[in-house]
């Protein structure tokens, strides 16, 4: 085990998805692939199952805080049953994947573990039982103000070895970007990257390249208004708060391996201008990283997966490079 003073705590997302299957392929892989220590808030008796599926040998035990050990999984039980079918999602188990997400939360905020990896969910199979967000990002973001009575403006930030990216605009339509881009929400945003790289990956300077939202970032207005009116302007006064940032750039010269030497991240002014490069250029190890956040949140950059779940064939490597980044950002903080 490391020498990491908390453990990670890891949340089961759905289910029925690969969710259960990276994490229990991790763990029983750990003796080649060394990972931090963590704990699974869930269904002690699902995840037997589950492993039992996959032909996995794993030796579970009830968790009780502070007692890993090498030789078992410890798993914090959540007192819901899950059903968990591989690959058929099922309403009933929505309460208990909300209520692991809950409890990682809620051990991370009270100091008893480092941060939370969370497994993917599917927020739609999520709405029965109350869950009102538009996804995962913004649920804890939800959390995380009830916690401190702050407003909390959550980055979404998908890092990868060749590339840091993240969205100003998140979860909605690509009509709404127009009139959701706003100069305060790009400040925001950059303002908060910019103070998390330095406080949790230990960059002192984070140089932030900040695209534009049309095509050759407006080519001087021919192609639309915004990069002129809203993205320039805000870029100005970031200059002017002494954070290193230019732009806009246009987005389809930002991700060339000459380019990508010149920053630490890209910000991009909705989500497929950020997540297209990131998953394509590190898919199996890009990891989603929750920004502006009271606790350290990781995630792998996938989904459920349900064509895969129970058979064996996801590959943990992300959810590992998850952890890892968890860990490492833990030390920093």
């Amino acid at each position: 085990m490391s020498k990491q003073t908390l453990p990670l705590a890891v949340s089961l997302g759905d289910p029925s998805g690969i969710g259960p299957d990276i994490l229990l392929k991790a763990w029983a892989h750990r003796k080649t692939t060394p990972l931090p220590d963590f704990f699974v808030a869930g269904d002690l008796e699902f995840l037997k199952r589950r492993a039992a599926l996959l032909e996995l040998e794993i030796n579970f035990k009830d968790y009780q805080l502070g007692t890993l050990d090498d030789q078992h999984l410890s798993v914090l039980d959540i007192q819901q049953p899950l059903a968990g079918d591989p690959g058929s999602p099922k309403n009933a188990d929505a309460l208990g994947t909300i209520k692991s997400i809950d409890t990682c939360v809620a051990l991370t905020l009270k100091g008893t573990a480092a941060g939370i990896v969370t497994c993917p969910i599917n927020k739609h199979v999520l709405y029965d039982a109350g869950f009102k967000q538009p996804g995962h990002t913004e649920y804890l973001a939800e959390l995380g103000q009830k916690h401190t009575g702050n407003t909390i403006t959550p980055v979404m930030m998908l890092a990868g070895p060749e590339l840091r990216t993240i969205p100003v605009t998140i979860h909605i339509p690509l009509h709404d970007v127009p009139t959701q881009l706003t100069q305060e929400l790009i400040i925001e945003t950059a303002r908060i990257t910019a103070q998390d790289l330095q406080s949790r990956f230990d960059i002192n300077n984070p140089r932030l390249a900040i695209s534009g939202l049309n095509p050759h970032a407006g080519e001087n207005g021919s192609m639309g208004h915004q990069d002129a009116e809203v993205v320039q302007p805000a870029i100005e006064k970031l200059q002017a708060a002494g954070i290193n940032a230019w732009g806009p750039l246009p987005v389809d010269t930002m991700f060339h391996k000459t380019a990508r030497a010149t920053y630490d991240v890209a910000i991009c002014m909705y989500h497929d201008q950020a997540l297209i490069p990131a998953k394509t250029l590190g898919f199996d190890d890009a990891v989603n990283v929750t920004l502006g956040l009271p606790f350290i949140r990781t995630s792998p950059d996938h989904g459920t997966a349900y064509d895969i779940a129970g058979t064996g064939k996801a590959n943990p490597s992300s959810f590992i490079a998850a952890l890892n980044m968890a860990h490492q950002m833990s030390q920093q903080s």
